[in-house]
């Protein structure tokens, strides 16, 4: 059948997941938690399979995830046991976010980076193959997948895969993995006797409430915050493509609705990330964190050099989301850290924060009406 490469219908409709099946993999991380939380508000029934979330203050137990989707806990390079996940669950809709999801500790474990990012994407399509009533599968990468050359524009879909760490590699490496097996399986030609569109989205530096993970900006700013101490910044002139969870999230969603009405139309990669003059370097970043969080946050610039390699500069260009899905951020950047910072001091001050994420929800949906 021919594949029409236009744009697509409106975003996000109001009923479409009450009911769906849906699985979602890394649902106790950051990003997979407010998925499910958002998915869970628009009712559909949730699956999801994932490592047991880290001690400590971690989303999925704070804002009470475990109640809203059924889990089976495992690791993604079990493949018997995720096929047999999947087959029991039945899902129309898969959303791979089960990952290993820093640079840093790439380094110190490559090996574990490259298994679970690249044959964890091999198992899930392997998975897919075997059950039938998967219709539409989501693989989110990163933005790191591209082979950065420091450019200052941003990255289009088409471009090059690269990565000069093991982490970036891995992300390419499971973007080839995905193109190879949509082209070998799931032919976009044949889409009518498989029925299955597969896509894959490319965010940018995403912060946001209940992300806990040691040796990211915001995280380590709010525990240096919390205690008093001063926060040590590696490469403060470093520009990233910094956005709330929510954009990136909204976009996920909206592309797997479409992967499943419009198939083929939309089965490729695409990118999510800020306005253009939201790439900020780090310190702005920082700096912005402090006057918000105020109570006499400091950092200062680590004056180690021995730190692992990292790009300086890397952007987005998002025009083929808003052209063919529609999709734009909604928030600016320091919106963005104003609601970081409402999410912290609720979390530190006692406060229920599933109404929070909540709440945050429907702020960021009045946002776009």
């Amino acid at each position: 059948m021919a594949v029409r490469r236009g744009a697509v219908e409106n975003l996000v409709r109001v009923d479409f997941w009450r009911g769906r099946r849906v699985l979602i993999t890394g649902h106790t991380g950051f990003k997979g938690g407010w998925l499910t939380i958002w998915l869970d508000r628009l009712g559909a029934q949730l699956h999801g399979y994932a490592l047991p979330p880290p001690a400590g203050q971690q989303l999925f137990s704070a804002a009470g995830i475990e109640q809203c989707i059924k889990t089976t806990y495992g690791d993604i390079r079990d493949l018997d046991l995720f096929r047999d996940v999947v087959r029991r669950a039945q899902p129309e809709f898969i959303f791979h976010l089960a990952a290993q999801s820093l640079v840093r500790p790439s380094y110190e474990d490559p090996v574990g980076t490259y298994s679970t990012n690249v044959m964890g994407v091999v198992n899930l399509l392997e998975a897919t193959r075997a059950c039938d009533s998967v219709r539409a599968v989501l693989i989110v990468t990163s933005d790191k997948c591209y082979e950065n050359r420091e450019w200052l524009w941003g990255y289009r879909e088409d471009e090059s895969m690269g990565g000069y760490d093991p982490y970036s590699s891995s992300k390419g490496c499971a973007e080839l993995v995905a193109a190879a097996y949509r082209r070998s399986f799931f032919p976009p030609t044949h889409y009518q006797q498989h029925r299955v569109a597969i896509a894959t989205a490319r965010a940018g530096n995403v912060i946001g409430g209940g992300d806990w993970a040691q040796d990211r900006l915001v995280p380590d700013f709010v525990r240096a915050a919390v205690t008093g101490e001063e926060l040590l910044i590696r490469s403060p002139h470093a520009v990233r493509p910094w956005q709330h969870v929510l954009e990136p999230t909204m976009g996920y969603i909206t592309l797997a609705e479409q992967l499943a009405l419009a198939g083929p139309a939309v089965s490729e990669a695409w990118n999510f990330g800020p306005h253009e003059g939201d790439a900020r370097p780090v310190s702005w970043l920082v700096e912005n964190l402090v006057k918000l969080w105020g109570e006499e946050a400091r950092w200062r610039v680590d004056d180690n050099h021995l730190h692992p390699h990292e790009a300086h500069y890397l952007k987005l260009d998002t025009s083929k989301a808003r052209a063919r899905l529609h999709w734009a951020p909604r928030w600016s950047l320091y919106e963005a850290l104003a609601r970081v910072v409402e999410w912290y001091r609720a979390q530190r001050d006692g406060q229920d924060v599933r109404q929070v994420c909540l709440d945050q929800i429907a702020a960021y949906e009045r946002a776009g009406a």
